[in-house]
């Protein structure tokens, strides 16, 4: 009898554990996504998990509940169905909270804003399975003092005229969203889905992200709120003997934000100022990543993406999913014309190819990401002259450890992220990432970059230093950040007003029972902010000039109840 008992409840607890593997981890979630990256560093995860096609699933991270992967609390969330064919469960209520004292800064924050002032966001939902189907409403609000600050002023009104025709007609991300104070509601991390794993196909308004980075992806991020689309992904790899496969298709809908670049006033020359189409904005894109069997824990993978107003779409096939069509200009003009019958689409693409390598032994990962902006000629084109339109990142991360009684870490992560032009932007405009003359409102949804949030055409460097004991974590950041150089080198044009930032941040993760407490705490310091500078000629030294620096305090603090 006894051993009929332990028999029914090791079936018991097996059925379970397998209905509950669509449970879907959203992008963003505080801490427990990088716990699991780290996990598989330990050799503790799935080797052919890539974490270059997010949301993950409950398919790859295969536990009973994946909002507690190390079981530190009895949690009460999750609901079976009586015909045990399917299940509800209450995801977390999360808190997340920003202050930012002088400018903007801080991104991969979804529904928030760059802003001034105190900023708070709130989100919570529930996750519903029954046989193939499944339901996640998990909707966010959004509040934001948005207080004024000083932005871009030029010195000459053709520095305006350049900044209006370069930025503010060119991109839809506005300085400010509005002159009061900022709310929104979003779906937030929703979808409806069908679910034939590895397969799901679905409508969804989550946050995705693509590629390898740990804070940049070149092509899609959770920089921006999410948008509604249409998917089709794999919920885990899938297996074959060359090796495993993940990937995902989407097609969806991108909205501008309402606010204009600045405000319309004759100081800021707002007689400059052209105002963008009327219409929303369609977007396709791809990712997909091989894991070679041949190389345990190498990913190589690739993405592509389309924008396109509604108003200069077809109604083919290849309208919806352009993807497949070929990635040069060439082969659009039959050789004749350099692009001008691809530009008459009205498409603007993005194109990136990436890399990840997991060395387990060594608890020791790498990854990198190179992209273009722009259709190269040729397969020539794109050899000889790599470097046009070029963005990419770079980072490592390595696990030590400490050998001592709890079991520590030490965490040293570097990651880097180039958007500025390269050289051959002299000879052959490419202009700055996210932005192309065909479709004026960017890469962005309601006013946000989807991609790397760091701003546009930033670059950023950035050092993280710490200490790992189970979830809970205490470390230092460094961090480099330079504005826009495409910018800078067309006004002021003086190599001693370049705007670059420095920054160095404490952070921290404490978890009790269901409560998981984040905080971070970074002093940045803006030299030649907004590229000002002042002249003293009086003092005959071209070193010798007044400098316009800013200190900015930026404070993010968030809790997350798990039921």
């Amino acid at each position: 009898m006894r051993q009929y008992i332990r028999l029914s409840l090791i079936i018991l607890l097996l059925g379970s554990s397998i209905s509950l593997r669509s449970q879907v981890l959203p992008v963003g979630t505080p801490v427990l996504e990088d716990y699991y990256r780290r996990q598989q560093l330990l050799g503790k995860l799935d080797s052919t998990v890539s974490f270059s096609v997010r949301p993950l699933t409950n398919q790859v991270l295969k536990q009973r509940n994946i909002f507690n992967p190390d079981s530190s609390y009895t949690d009460n969330s999750i609901y079976q169905f009586p015909n045990g064919k399917g299940f509800m469960q209450v995801m977390p209520a999360v808190w997340q909270n920003q202050l930012a004292s002088a400018f903007p800064y801080g991104w991969n924050d979804g529904g928030m804003i760059p802003a001034v002032g105190y900023q708070t966001m709130l989100s919570a939902g529930v996750y519903a399975e029954y046989k193939w189907l499944s339901i996640q409403l998990r909707p966010e609000f959004v509040f934001a003092q948005n207080r004024d600050y000083q932005g871009y002023e030029g010195r000459y009104e053709s520095d305006w005229r350049l900044w209006w025709n370069r930025i503010g007609n060119q991109i839809d991300a506005p300085e400010r969203f509005g002159t009061g104070s900022y709310t929104k509601f979003l779906p937030g991390q929703s979808s409806v889905r069908l679910n034939f794993h590895p397969i799901s196909i679905g409508i969804s308004t989550e946050n995705l992200w693509w590629g390898p980075g740990m804070r940049n992806s070149l092509l899609m991020s959770n920089s921006a709120p999410g948008f509604l689309h249409a998917t089709i992904n794999t919920t885990r790899p899938i297996r074959t003997p060359i090796g495993s496969f993940e990937g995902q298709m989407v097609g969806g809908r991108l909205k501008t934000s309402g606010f204009s670049p600045k405000p319309l006033t004759p100081d800021q020359f707002s007689q400059y100022y052209n105002p963008k189409p009327d219409d929303w904005r369609y977007f396709s894109g791809i990712v997909l990543s091989y894991q070679p069997k041949w190389v345990p824990g190498l990913t190589l993978g690739l993405t592509r993406a389309f924008t396109v107003y509604s108003e200069d779409m077809g109604n083919k096939l290849g309208d919806y999913i352009p993807f497949f069509q070929s990635g040069s200009k060439a082969s659009f003009s039959g050789g004749i014309d350099s692009g001008s019958t691809a530009d008459a689409k009205g498409q603007d693409q993005l194109v990136s190819f990436f890399l990840r390598w997991v060395i387990p032994e060594a608890q020791f990962e790498i990854y990198g990401e190179y992209g273009r902006n722009d259709h190269p000629w040729n397969g020539r084109d794109l050899t000889v002259m790599s470097s046009h339109s070029r963005a990419y990142t770079f980072g490592l991360r390595k696990l030590i450890d400490l050998q001592n009684y709890h079991k520590d870490l030490l965490q040293i992560n570097f990651e880097m992220t180039q958007m500025s032009p390269g050289r051959s932007a002299d000879i052959r405009p490419a202009g700055t990432w996210y932005r192309h003359y065909q479709v004026r409102d960017g890469y962005t949804n309601l006013g946000q970059i989807m991609g790397a949030g760091m701003g546009l055409g930033n670059d950023v460097q950035a050092l993280n230093v710490s200490i790992l004991r189970g979830m809970k974590q205490v470390g230092v950041q460094f961090e480099r950040m330079v504005h826009n150089n495409d910018f800078f080198y067309s006004t002021p044009k003086d190599m001693r007003a370049n705007w670059v930032d420095f920054g160095m941040a404490a952070n921290g993760v404490y978890d009790y029972k269901n409560f998981l407490f984040t905080g971070k705490i970074q002093y940045i310091h803006a030299n030649n902010y907004q590229y000002q500078y002042e002249e003293k000629p009086e003092l005959e030294n071209f070193w010798r000039y007044e400098t316009f620096n800013k200190t900015n305090w930026h404070l993010q603090l968030g809790a997350m109840y798990r039921f």
